[in-house]
């Protein structure tokens, strides 16, 4: 398969890595032409500096890979499943709902899938802990608690457009998107919120919350607890889920999602889980884990085997939604 990456950040460069073993990456573009012509020549792919350009001289692109900054994702996909191709959208699908369901009506139109990038539910204690729920080994969930404690410092968002409202839209969607999903994943909609949120130390920095806490009550019943913020002092300190249930308490830890810290089951252990990847190391941050790999696998499955996605582009919308209705309820306060 031949694929396209429209954004050649950090992100973009991940994405090259994973496509080697599966594809051919023929094409990238990046508004700054040197990050493109960098990109391009590592692996030999043609360089462009719009994704017009991009199209009109690689017409034959199965999939283009959007790694813009999320206020791109719904027009960069649009265009890319207009032109054709299949899409492979990164994380947040986009930053308002109703552009998740153009992007939506688009690939139907065209006949194409909408990939969403959703990694974490590759970990290997998040994959043991949606097996105990699928076959309700801790009976009826009553509670669950999500912390997600990051570092990002000013020298993050300078000179980016992280931080901004039209192109980042907020903390939850560029960098804890990917725990909202998972409750969604694991535990169903949500049908009500109360939120708190709170810029304590990026004023003037960024446009939006560098801290928050949000109670939930899903459509189940349950309810649930997000605490989350990027001050954590110097480093990542925590990305944690836990699940109180009717037969047993689980907690999934890590600065990642990716460890399991604590379980206590009726009649079960957990145990013999694989390591998992490593998070995906920026230099001076980290971000979640790096997945990527399982991501690829997958869509090559789907798309040459009929396979099923591993994130579809309405849980992606439901994500979207789901932090939106979060937002929603702290502008009343």
């Amino acid at each position: 398969m031949r694929f396209a990456i429209i954004g050649c950040g950090n992100i973009g460069k991940r994405h090259a890595e994973q496509i080697q073993p599966i594809g051919k990456l023929v094409a990238v573009c990046d508004i700054i032409r040197s990050k493109a012509a960098e990109l391009g020549e590592k692996y030999n792919a043609g360089s462009f500096s719009s994704i017009e350009e991009l199209f009109a001289q690689k017409k034959t692109i199965d999939v283009a890979v959007i790694c813009t900054p999320n206020g791109l994702h719904a027009q960069h996909s649009i265009y890319s499943l207009q032109a054709g191709s299949h899409v492979l959208c990164e994380k947040p699908m986009a930053i308002k709902s109703a552009d998740c369901l153009k992007m939506i009506q688009e690939a139907e139109k065209a006949g194409k899938h909408l990939f969403i990038v959703k990694q974490n539910r590759f970990n290997p204690p998040v994959v043991a802990v949606k097996k105990l729920l699928d076959e309700k080994k801790l009976g009826n969930i009553y509670s669950i608690q999500l912390n997600c404690f990051w570092n990002r410092d000013a020298g993050y968002y300078e000179n980016s457009w992280k931080g901004t409202m039209d192109m980042d839209g907020g903390t939850l969607f560029t960098q804890f998107s990917h725990f909202i999903d998972l409750l969604y994943w694991m535990f169903g909609d949500v049908k009500q919120v109360k939120a708190f949120k709170k810029n304590f130390a990026h004023k003037n920095i960024i446009e939006f919350e560098d801290t928050g806490v949000v109670i939930l009550e899903f459509a189940n019943g349950m309810i649930g607890a997000i605490n989350y913020t990027v001050n954590s002092f110097q480093k990542n300190m925590e990305g944690s889920l836990t699940v109180f249930g009717e037969k047993g308490t689980v907690k999934i830890g890590g600065q990642y999602l990716n460890k399991l810290e604590y379980q206590l089951i009726n009649d079960y252990v957990i145990a013999d889980l694989p390591e998992g990847n490593k998070p995906n190391d920026y230099g001076y941050y980290q971000g979640s884990m790096s997945n990527h790999d399982k991501v690829y696998q997958n869509l090559v499955d789907v798309i040459q085997n009929n396979a099923a996605m591993a994130a579809s582009s309405y849980e992606g919308l439901k994500t979207v939604q789901i932090i939106e209705k979060i937002y929603a309820a702290t502008e009343n306060l």
